[in-house]
């Protein structure tokens, strides 16, 4: 069993920061990547970052210059830092993460999702 807890969410005034976190916990052998993506409402879910084992990052345009993705391989955390945050980043930012766990004499490789934390930018 492996679990995904996010925190961080909340209200934020426009050009304000906020940072959200995600930690998995449970039978885990390795994290492999792991990202942030966002849904906001009557929209499809996007990635807003990712981060490789290595430390290698990816973000989406909207955010570029505006947000950090960083990753703590010893604590199996992701944070997302955001800064100058705007109205339109608005959603419910979800985690996903890909774990390989041990089972039986085998290695499964599976992704894991949050259970999603809402971010609110006022104008």
């Amino acid at each position: 069993q492996v679990q995904l807890v996010e925190s961080g969410g909340g209200l934020v005034q426009a050009g304000g920061p906020l940072r959200l976190s995600c930690a998995a916990s449970g039978s885990i052998f390795r994290i492999n990547a792991m990202g942030w993506y966002r849904q906001a409402p009557g929209k499809q879910r996007e990635l807003v970052a990712a981060i490789t084992r290595g430390g290698t990052t990816n973000y989406s345009d909207s955010v570029k210059g505006r947000c950090i993705i960083s990753r703590d391989n010893a604590n199996n955390t992701v944070d997302l830092q955001m800064n100058s945050l705007k109205p339109e980043d608005t959603a419910v930012y979800y985690c996903k993460i890909s774990i390989t766990y041990y089972r039986g004499s085998y290695y499964f490789t599976n992704d894991y999702w949050g259970q999603g934390t809402q971010v609110t930018v006022s104008s």
